[in-house]
């Protein structure tokens, strides 16, 4: 694999027919928004590419909306991003990111909000930089998926909805897909070219490896101090420390090193080591497994609510309220910070994936 590998969709004109009649059905229409969508390995994001391609041929600004949480074209991980396109690329990985909304994993099964959220928010963006808007979607489309691309249509209301055929299950998703969203946009189903390629999980994840050791190259440690910024994605920090007495009481009735803790209204949250595995009251205790924080993904998110980039938290000191972090951002860009989330992977500099959270366990 190539560096950022990598992108499984590379630009070429060797495309089916209905491919080259939907660029020239954009074209016809005033600064329209496009969203793409299809299963896994559909060729949506090839499509996307080549119709980009042709429109900045055309002499058009193209504004493209990545929303492939994991295989993302427009790096990094775990957000979804806007581009402009101004000149023919080879792939997503070759735009300039203007602009990111954070995540913070790279499914966004438990995300759906803020997934729909982040889409609405760059597309709104893209409408005032661009002629054209395209919006490439994961390849999720059965289950939580159907409602992802269901809510994602109704907050956008694109002015082309473009669907690639399916098979078996994903199929009929999309053919209710397509039955959804004829009463909120037009639609257009494109045939499956014979020339979409299958990727294995392992090609995947090997391919998101290669993304995330891209993005995080240029990294370097920077003390992050959580005085000087809202914390968000988690229910640490939240309320009052814990006092000695009760950091002992905690520690003594449930066999726990606790690292940390805070009293909310009518609950405790606690950071903690495990000596044992005694039962605990769940509705009033919240329990974090220090473990869990080691390398975990955070963002760093500016004043509007949009992600500045990422961070792999490596030390937490939470006692004292600092973060140790790795992070390729400036300290130009970390001083407009206001804020950090948490988010729900676990991920090294090196690309390895070491584990998704579930959305309760911070």
């Amino acid at each position: 694999m190539e560096g950022v590998g990598s992108n499984k969709a590379i630009y070429t004109t060797d495309v089916p027919e209905d491919r080259v009649e939907l660029v020239e059905m954009i074209a016809s229409l005033e600064k329209p928004v496009v969203m793409f969508i299809g299963d896994v390995d559909s060729g949506k994001t090839t499509s996307l590419t080549f119709v980009a391609n042709e429109l900045v041929n055309l002499g058009y600004r193209v504004g493209i909306v990545d929303s492939d949480l994991g295989q993302k074209g427009i790096l990094p991980p775990a957000t979804v991003s806007l581009g402009i396109a101004e000149e023919n690329f080879p792939s997503l990985s070759e735009i300039e990111p203007y602009l990111h909304y954070f995540i913070g994993i790279t499914t966004p099964s438990q995300y759906i909000g803020e997934t729909v959220v982040g889409v609405k928010r760059l597309v709104d963006v893209a409408r005032s930089l661009a002629d054209v808007v395209l919006i490439d979607t994961t390849g999720f489309v059965t289950g939580p998926g159907f409602e992802l691309k269901r809510l994602k249509i109704e907050a956008v209301r694109p002015d082309l909805a473009v669907f690639i055929e399916s098979t078996g299950e994903r199929e009929r998703a999309i053919e209710e897909l397509i039955e959804v969203s004829s009463s909120l946009t037009e639609t257009v189903l494109l045939r499956r070219s014979d020339k979409v390629k299958s990727h294995s999980q392992e090609e995947r994840r090997a391919i998101r490896e290669a993304k995330w050791r891209a993005y995080f190259s240029s990294s370097s440690p920077v003390i992050v101090d959580l005085s000087t910024l809202r914390v968000s994605g988690t229910s640490m920090f939240s309320g009052r420390p814990l006092t000695g007495e009760e950091k002992e009481l905690f520690e003594r009735l449930h066999d726990w090193v606790v690292l940390a803790g805070w009293k909310g209204k009518e609950s405790y949250t606690v950071v903690k080591a495990d000596s044992g595995r005694r039962p605990y009251n769940r509705s009033v205790i919240k329990a974090i497994d220090f473990e869990t924080l080691s390398n975990l993904l955070i963002g760093f998110i500016d004043e509007l609510g949009f992600c500045l980039g990422l961070g792999i938290l490596k030390w937490p000191r939470l006692s004292e309220g600092l973060l140790e972090v790795l992070t390729p951002l400036s300290e130009d860009e970390l001083s407009r910070a206001v804020e950090v989330r948490f988010g729900r992977i676990r991920v090294t500099e090196s690309g390895e994936e070491l584990a998704l959270l579930r959305r309760e366990e911070l």
